[in-house]
């Protein structure tokens, strides 16, 4: 095979490595600023989110969920008995991921005059990328004040004996599968792996939660992970813990998981959801003094450290990996290189300033599209504790809130509060139940703005919401 034919090297003021929503956005920042910028992306531009993550996911979980609250209605619970659609729900993700067509997203980056690039871009030095298209040509890109890795990240699979033949799903198979697996084992218990089990087990499929550890949900308070498996139960579903796999094996259409107490189990499809690795091997970092396959340690203004050219931002800097979080740095980022590029001497990298990413390390907000949702920001009580914090934890069930009452016959929930008591003000805040994931803005902005406890008391709650929570925890603050 010949070499790929080389055209004359192209200068942008910004190269960006990567098209998914963070790149896109670090790209719409920086044309915004009036710098020329070019994106490039080997696979589907709108990146994991758009087809294989976020959007495919919630809208399989979607009409669980609706279900799942309409069944605990009186007067609508016996309209929604039966089983769900699985082809209905089925089809209305691939309207979502577009059909795994990227033409929209297309036409949105060429609306905002910024030049797409598809192939695999790579470093080639300081400020240079090269990119090889899918037909063998080669484009050399020069940046003259910023490359921007926004390449994202991809599943890892364990080293476990026959787990390479096994043909086993990560969380790309398990958003994008077009049929309902009649058995799922799933081996793992976090977002992931909780969601995924939701949402199969809803759609019909037997499924079997594997986790190494005591609980799912692990990084987040116990209770979390403790409500989230006994709906899981209820629903159908087991979960085991304190398991591991040591074998897998696929005869046909079977897969058998050998378990480290010597059991086996069988299904027609096996998730593995047990991590995940910066999408960095194949991006020529080693031609710029960088080991490839790592994570990019960046500082607040998503910059590597030791550059004053590249940045990594989004997953690849492994600060948050979540989308919203990415897209965060991405503004922050674009901020920060359109700053630099116009000669800004004095960036603003103080605390919770324009070109600081201060978010990051206090207040991650996270949603688990489970059944009960799972909402969460900032520090859990251990990690608190952990960071040298004096702390008190206040906890509500919120079945004793009137709003939650009327939400939903039944409800089951719990809230949880973390007060630093130097501050007096919200250092996290955790909500399970139906419907929480509205409560997390609120819950977002306290722990950002550190407003303080005595301030929160005049932000009166509507009655009857679920919202009046904020209430019953604040009472507890008063003891």
């Amino acid at each position: 095979m010949g070499q790929p034919h080389a055209s004359a090297a192209i200068e942008y003021d910004v190269v960006v490595l990567g098209a998914g929503p963070v790149g896109e956005n670090v790209a719409d920042r920086t044309r915004a600023a009036g710098l020329s910028t070019a994106i490039v992306e080997s696979e589907l531009v709108g990146g994991e989110c758009s087809y294989w993550a976020c959007m495919p996911s919630k809208a399989l979980l979607r009409p669980v969920i609706a279900r799942a609250d309409a069944r605990r209605v009186p007067g609508l619970s016996q309209a929604v008995q039966g089983p769900l659609d699985a082809d209905a729900v089925l089809a209305h993700r691939d309207t979502y991921t577009s059909h795994w067509k990227d033409d929209g997203q297309i036409d949105w980056l060429e609306s905002i005059g910024v030049r797409l690039y598809r192939g695999q871009g790579r470093l080639d030095g300081p400020r240079r990328v090269t990119v090889t298209t899918p037909e063998g040509e080669r484009h050399t890109l020069t940046a003259k004040h910023a490359v921007v890795v926004s390449t994202g990240s991809r599943a890892v699979l364990p080293e476990v004996p026959g787990l390479s033949g096994a043909h086993a799903w990560t969380s790309r198979e398990a958003t994008s599968a077009k049929a309902v697996p009649g058995r799922l084992a799933v081996v793992g218990g976090g977002v992931v792996g909780t969601e995924m089990a939701t949402a199969w087990q809803a759609l019909g499929a037997q499924v079997t939660v594997l986790v190494r550890g005591t609980g799912l949900l692990p990084r987040m308070e116990p209770f979390a992970g403790e409500l989230v498996a006994d709906a899981l139960r209820e629903a159908g579903a087991e979960v085991r813990t304190g398991v591991s796999v040591t074998r897998v094996a696929r005869t046909g259409d079977t897969v058998t998981l050998t378990l480290d107490d010597d059991t086996q189990l069988q299904a027609d499809e096996v998730l593995f959801a047990t991590g995940r690795a910066p999408r960095t091997d194949d991006l020529g970092l080693a031609s710029v003094g960088l080991t490839p396959g790592g994570w990019l340690d960046v500082d607040d203004s998503c910059r590597v450290l030791g550059s004053d050219w590249l940045y990594g931002v989004g997953d690849v800097n492994h600060r948050a990996l979540l989308t919203h979080q990415g897209k965060y740095q991405a503004r922050i980022a674009g901020a920060a290189i359109a700053a630099r590029a116009s000669g800004t001497p004095i960036l603003e990298t103080d605390p919770w300033g324009a070109h600081a990413a201060t978010a990051d390390h206090a207040a991650v907000p996270q949603v688990v599209f489970t059944d009960p949702e799972v909402a969460a920001v900032g520090l859990t009580a251990a990690a608190a504790e952990q960071a040298g914090h004096r702390i008190r934890t206040v906890d509500v069930d919120l079945a004793s809130v009137a709003g939650a009452g009327l939400y939903a016959d039944g409800y089951r929930g719990h809230a949880r509060i973390v007060v630093d008591l130097d501050k007096q003000t919200l250092l996290g805040a955790t909500f399970v139940g139906p419907g929480t994931s509205e409560l997390l803005q609120a819950a977002t902005i306290a722990v950002t703005a550190e407003v303080p406890i005595e301030r929160l008391w005049h932000a009166v709650p509507a009655y009857p919401t679920i919202s009046e929570v904020w209430l019953r925890l604040l009472e507890g603050c008063r003891g």
